[in-house]
């Protein structure tokens, strides 16, 4: 019977045939230790010579790294090893040699690991950090649906800026200017006041020459937007949102965060309500922290952030930033109007934002003054502009980055690991 590395448990003491490829093998006299995988999991097969016989152990002994194939045996319990079992091999059968495969377990530069990205997805690290970032993605479709959101798609190519900012892809759609989609936020607004509560989930750009360990060209987001929800609504939908992501992986992916030596007394702390701090508290605490160089108005560096996140044990909420940092679309705080009703939540251990979120300006004259004074081209906007004509509501919403969260869960020190394919400032290969 064939069967998959993650079904092992189903079989034991039962004769089994899996296709796998040979990551690693050591040999100690009569024993030869093969390194299993498939795509499900990683698994020891353990060929015996007195059981197998010459011939067979013969040519287990002679496997490449990456060679393909057929192995047969019974499944057995190894409570030495993570995964909890392995295989006693009696038969092997190669479908494809591989010969000099180029990254053998020996130390690897970054650079020559990512121009072998393709093939770097083979390893177990890579393996578990994959596995990690689908099981946050399963997990936010069982959370919205649960909330009662609806799934919508904005498009990836637009005629403007949702921030008014000129970090874009431009390109052309046939005789109009076009861009890659920085944001879906505008398009979920007009969504929200069809549907009420709408979530989308797609890939983003930005044309940011950023190189920090918290940035991709290319990332992709998971943004919701809720009617008739003030600040505060928002920001419990958000909390308890991470605090789901949080406990599926925890979970569902122990034995890959146990594969990357993640500690998960961290990630056992993350239970909602989340604190909170105002973006002026923020200033006052750095300042006592010794960061004497910022001053209210200044928009927070890496630096800033992991100083606050330190400070607490979960996620914190800044609130309430300063008017003029921050997009068009944010209404004022009616107590003060030099400050916005928006928060970011900055990740523990200098894992930086994972979330930026606000209400939504929802007042037709308003909404023009704002583009008004960040000079937007209000033609251009002319469909947004409707959706505060046409009886709007307060509403709010959010984005959180799926490799930034990816990388915060997994302990994961650079997002470029926490994607298939990144897409950096100087990589578009492979």
């Amino acid at each position: 019977m064939k069967i998959t590395i993650n079904q092992a448990s189903e079989f034991v003491g039962k004769e089994v045939t899996i296709g796998a490829w040979l990551a690693n093998k050591r040999s100690s006299g009569k024993i030869a230790f093969l390194q299993l995988r498939d795509g499900t999991g990683f698994m020891q097969g353990v060929v015996v010579k007195a059981e197998v016989g010459e011939e067979v152990f013969a040519d287990a002994k002679t496997l490449t790294q990456e060679t393909s194939l057929f192995v047969t045996g019974t499944i057995n319990e190894d409570t030495r090893s993570p995964f909890g079992y392995e295989m006693a091999v009696s038969g092997v059968e190669v479908i494809s040699e591989s010969h000099d495969y180029p990254i053998t377990p020996k130390e690897h530069g970054t650079e020559f690991l990512m121009d072998h990205r393709h093939l770097w997805l083979r390893s177990n690290r890579q393996h578990a950090i994959m596995k990690i970032r689908n099981e946050i993605i399963r997990a936010t479709y069982e959370f919205f649906n649960q909330e009662g959101f609806l799934k919508i798609d904005p498009p990836i190519l637009t005629g403007s800026a949702p921030e008014g900012t000129t970090e874009l892809f431009h390109t052309k759609y046939f005789d109009e200017d076009a861009f890659l989609s920085q944001s879906g936020q505008l398009y979920m607004e007009a969504a929200a006041m069809a549907f009420g509560k709408v979530f989308s989930f797609g890939p983003t750009f930005r044309a940011e020459k950023s190189k920090t360990r918290r940035h991709l060209i290319e990332f992709w987001m998971i943004e919701p937007e809720m009617a008739f929800y003030k600040l505060e609504d928002s920001l419990k939908v958000q909390e308890n949102y991470v605090a789901f992501l949080v406990k599926a992986v925890l979970d569902n992916c122990r034995l890959e965060l146990d594969r990357l030596g993640r500690d998960i007394t961290h990630l056992e702390k993350m239970v909602a309500p989340f604190p909170r701090i105002t973006y002026t508290e923020a200033i006052d605490l750095l300042h006592k922290l010794g960061f004497d160089d910022i001053v209210w108005g200044d928009d927070f560096g890496a630096p800033h952030e992991t100083a606050i996140a330190d400070s607490f044990e979960k996620p914190v909420f800044i609130t309430h930033y300063p008017k003029a940092i921050k997009p068009f679309y944010m209404p004022e705080d009616p107590e003060n109007d030099q400050v916005v009703l928006c928060a970011d939540m900055i990740a523990p251990e200098g894992y930086g934002e994972i979330i930026g979120g606000s209400e939504r300006i929802h007042d037709l004259e308003t909404l023009q003054a704002r583009m008004k004074d960040f000079d937007l081209d209000q033609e251009a906007y002319s469909w947004y502009i409707d959706l505060a004509r046409y009886g709007s509501v307060p509403h709010s919403g959010f984005g959180l980055g799926l490799e930034r969260t990816v990388a915060w869960i997994s302990g994961t020190e650079h997002v470029r690991e926490t994607i298939p394919f990144p897409r950096l400032l100087n990589r578009l290969y492979p």
